[in-house]
Parts: structure tokens; C-alpha cells; sequence
């Protein structure tokens, strides 16, 4: 049944060093900690949508390679908690969007028996939601209990400033050059949550690369009228 989950293929872009750590800088310590196989508890992690959390478990098992499992049930709830046999042979197991299957009776009985088979082989469990554990609304409350022992981090938004340095991380790291005032133009001109802007700057990554034109606003501004006719 793991075998589910095996093709899925993580985001080229989600590793560490594309990830702007102001103001979560413990987490990210922790998470590069526990993919380079030191031992802990593992972790959960938490915030609203957009704020990192699928790039955060993705560059885990990015970093840690074959020893780790990416699980999105977001993707994967309908499969059913079959998929979660055997992952426990991985040691680490980072289970993304666990908020679709809380109060599913099965699929909470099959996460608490996950976490007990980590825990006998030395494994560890990373977990993403919208909020803690205890506010997550397990009712399975030996999975409660088993979870709410997990270091929990909540994930901390960026503010205008950081959204800029992480936009231009990002294109850095795809080896685009971002100028500031054309990165601040993006944030005037898009939604403001960040898995729009990179979404947008993937976008003018393609069509600059196709037009041979660098990232400037003119260019920004162009692109976005073309979409706005269309």
C-alpha cells in the first residue's frame, strides 16, 4: 500500500535554502536537524494557509532523501488509511494537511498506530495542520495524547518587508535577478499570500525566459494586462 504515496514528486523549489527562515528560525533548525538524522521527537508544526508549511516538509524529505516519506492527504485522504501501513520502516514520516482526516475513526486509529510503530524503531513523525494539536480536533484522545508530546511551532507570516527578501530568495534561487522595486510592484499588483506571489513569479519566469526579457515593472505590468484581457 506505501507505494501510493511513492510516485508523488516534490516541488523542485522546496528546499531550505529557498526558504526565508525571519522569525522561524528555531523551527527551521529543528526540521534541518531531524533530516540530517539526528534524533528527537520530531515535530508540529502549524499556521494558516500559504505560510510555508508544504515547502517546510518537502525540504525535509528533499534533505533526508530515501530515509523519509512526504504523505499530502489533502491529495491522499481518499486512498484511506491503508496507505499509512509499513511507512513506520522510513524514519522520518512527514504526514502534510493532517486536518482532512481528523475525526475519521479509521484514519485516526491508523495515524496513532503509525506513531507507535515510530516510536518502537527509532523514527520520528513530522506533522502539518492549520492549528496545535490540541486545537486540531482529534477525538481519538490516545492520538491526542500521543500528538500533543510532539515540539510544536507555529508558523510565523511574513510581513511586507520579508514577503519582498522572499520573493527575491526565491527567484535567486532559479537563478533569476528580482530588483526590489519590481518585487514591491508584485505585492501591489497580486494577492498578497505568498503561494500567489511565487506562483505569479513562476509565471514571469516562463514568459521572460520566453520573450528574453528581464524582470522588470514595465515587463510585470505588461504580462499581468495581457492576463487581466484574457
Amino acid at each position: 500500500m506505501t507505494q501510493l504515496v511513492l510516485p508523488l514528486q516534490l516541488a523542485d523549489h522546496a528546499v531550505f535554502a529557498s526558504f526565508l527562515d525571519h522569525g522561524n528560525e528555531t523551527l527551521v533548525s529543528t526540521l534541518v536537524s531531524l533530516s540530517a538524522g539526528d534524533t528527537g521527537q520530531g515535530c508540529w508544526l502549524w499556521g494558516a494557509p500559504a505560510t510555508g508549511k508544504t515547502h517546510l516538509l518537502q525540504a525535509v524529505c528533499d534533505r533526508a532523501g530515501d530515509r523519509s516519506v512526504y504523505l499530502p492527504l489533502a491529495m491522499l485522504a481518499q486512498a484511506g488509511p491503508g496507505i499509512l501501513e509499513g511507512l513506520a520502516s522510513r524514519s522520518l514520516v512527514c504526514i502534510d494537511n493532517i486536518d482532512e482526516i481528523v475525526g475519521q475513526d479509521a484514519w485516526e486509529v491508523g495515524l496513532f498506530n503509525l506513531f507507535n510503530d515510530l516510536q518502537e524503531s527509532g523514527g520520528q513523525l513530522i506533522v502539518a495542520a492549520r492549528a496545535a494539536p490540541r486545537e486540531c480536533g482529534i477525538v481519538l484522545a490516545d492520538l491526542a495524547s500521543r500528538m500533543s508530546r510532539l515540539p510544536v511551532f507555529q508558523i510565523h507570516a511574513l510581513d511586507e518587508q520579508q514577503r519582498v527578501a522572499a520573493l527575491k530568495l526565491r527567484a535567486r534561487h532559479r537563478g533569476l535577478e528580482l530588483p526590489d522595486d519590481t518585487a514591491a510592484y508584485m505585492l501591489k499588483r497580486s494577492r498578497r499570500d505568498m503561494a500567489s506571489l511565487y506562483e505569479l513569479l513562476d509565471k514571469l519566469d516562463l514568459e521572460a525566459l520566453r520573450a528574453q526579457r528581464r524582470l522588470t515593472i514595465p515587463f510585470v505590468r505588461e504580462v499581468l494586462q495581457r492576463d487581466a484581457n484574457h
